[in-house]
């Protein structure tokens, strides 16, 4: 496999939609026009950002990857240890750029809060912060990969912070520590041979998956709480709680089996997706 594919496998084609997509729909929701900013951010979380913190990821977690059946597709690249320097130095090549422009165009609040979504790219996996090792912190690091885009768009953009807003902030957020959690669930049994924490390895498969299921359910009902047509979109959460809640009796044992849930997770993020998207569409119209 060429350098280049390896790079690209590495920063989860997939995924990249996941970071891309709450920042686009932040600012154009808040600013009501396409610009350059949009573009060029939007295009940021698309890949860069992805490549960053998956990259990086990979090039730490290399021996706990080499004992992890799901490693080499699309749930993660296992990188050829002659391309880690080059992974790293890739990332850095392309983040720069669009980091340079995002200063420029932004302000003091909207620089804190793009440091704060960049460090918690880097401390996740890099040698001497590695917040995926402390248990608990991980599913507050990996949220914050996901919600902090669409915070900074909505900064950048000059968003008037409601009662509504927070709330769907919230549940984002509490979406994204369920989904980490669940996450780890099936990488138990090869992060405990690789001698890594993380919260499944510390409370446990079945533990971890109850906490995600409730999690989720707390997700869609912070929604519930917000202006019409937002209590539909609880209804996206209903499939993550059903589908998480399958392996509520998992064991430490069996976690590996939870991996049948991870990839139905990955198709359930392109239906919530859909579904959000529409109730934004139906928002943007009747309030233009």
């Amino acid at each position: 496999m060429s350098t280049l594919a390896q790079l690209t496998l590495s920063s989860r084609p997939l995924s990249w939609i996941n970071t891309a997509f709450p920042f686009a729909a932040a600012y154009l929701l808040t600013a009501r026009e396409i610009d350059l900013t949009l573009i060029v951010g939007t295009l940021y979380f698309l890949i860069p950002y992805n490549l960053a913190m998956y990259g990086i990821n990979d090039v730490f977690d290399y021996e706990s990857d080499l004992r992890n059946p799901r490693k080499g597709g699309v749930e993660g690249a296992l990188l050829d240890p002659s391309i880690h320097r080059t992974t790293l130095v890739a990332a850095l090549v392309t983040n720069v750029p669009f980091l340079v422009y995002l200063v420029i165009v932004g302000d003091p609040l909207s620089w804190l809060v793009l440091a704060i979504s960049v460090f918690a790219v880097i401390a996740y996996s890099m040698k001497g912060l590695r917040f995926k090792e402390k248990p608990f912190l991980d599913s507050l690091t990996s949220s914050t990969h996901f919600v902090s885009p669409a915070v900074y768009g909505l900064v950048l953009a000059d968003a008037v912070f409601t009662p509504a807003l927070w709330l769907i902030l919230g549940s984002f957020f509490l979406w994204g520590i369920a989904s980490h959690a669940f996450g780890a669930v099936q990488d138990v049994l090869a992060d405990r041979e690789g001698g890594l924490s993380s919260i499944a390895t510390i409370i446990g498969a079945r533990a971890t998956t109850r906490l995600a299921v409730v999690v989720y359910l707390a997700s869609g009902l912070l929604l519930l709480g917000t202006e019409w047509p937002g209590p539909l979109a609880a209804l996206a959460a209903v499939p993550y709680v059903v589908s998480t809640a399958q392996w509520w009796r998992v064991t430490d044992e069996t976690a590996e089996d939870a991996n049948r849930g991870w990839k139905r997770f990955l198709l359930l993020n392109f239906v919530a997706g859909a579904i959000v998207t529409m109730l934004m569409i139906g928002w943007t119209l009747t309030t233009a």
